[in-house]
């Protein structure tokens, strides 16, 4: 009889495959179809290395208005941290095989070596989107393109849907945790510098 345990261990991997060839199955009907193969594909590319991401938060810098400055340079910032916690750290406790891959791609891709769990696209995806979200009316904007991105990697046979599941996770994970570490309406030392003679005043003078 095999341990409470080690049904446990089997149960979650049997739910996990079923997920991922479920998944897959249904991004099956859409590979071969042009406008899919390019949508995805593309995606694809413009997530290697965090470029869109890094191209975005630019963006933002670029546009200097107040609050996008620095909600630039902490997107680029954390897509850079993210990239190295993620390839270096995490993906080096998983070593997950990838899905077999495919005889071949119809359009250029860039094959990665790494272990497959998590996705680092769907980590840097959801990570930078969460951040350049932030009190934007566009935020779904962003959502909207890390969702493509992340499905993408799932699309070209690169990751399995579970690896994009556990990256879209730590991504957001990441993203609130670098909300909380940079915010982007942290009052200004000038106005605290005003405000803390009437405070200690109103206070009766300090203890």
């Amino acid at each position: 009889m095999r341990p409470l345990g080690r049904l446990n261990s089997d149960a979650r991997r049997s739910w996990v495959e079923a997920l991922d060839t479920r998944v897959d199955d249904l991004f099956a009907l859409l590979r071969g179809k042009p406008i899919a193969d390019r949508l995805f594909y593309t995606a694809s590319a413009l997530g290697d290395f965090g470029l869109l991401w890094l191209a975005l938060g630019l963006v933002r810098i670029l546009r200097g208005r107040p609050g996008d400055t620095r909600a630039g340079l902490r997107a680029v910032v954390a897509t850079g941290l993210e990239s190295v916690l993620v390839n270096v750290g995490v993906k080096s406790l998983f070593r997950r095989r990838r899905p077999r891959p495919m005889a071949a791609h119809p359009l250029p891709f860039r094959q990665p070596i790494t272990s497959s769990f998590p996705s680092g696209h769907a980590t840097a995806a959801f990570c930078a989107a969460s951040l350049l979200a932030e009190g934007q009316e566009r935020a779904p904007v962003y959502y909207a393109l890390a969702t493509v991105v992340a499905l993408s990697r799932v699309h070209t046979k690169i990751h399995h849907a579970s690896d994009v599941v556990g990256g879209i996770a730590i991504g957001v994970m990441l993203g609130r945790l670098g909300r909380r570490i940079a915010p982007l309406n942290r009052p200004a030392g000038g106005a605290w510098r005003k405000a803390g003679p009437a405070l200690i005043q109103a206070d009766g003078g300090g203890a």
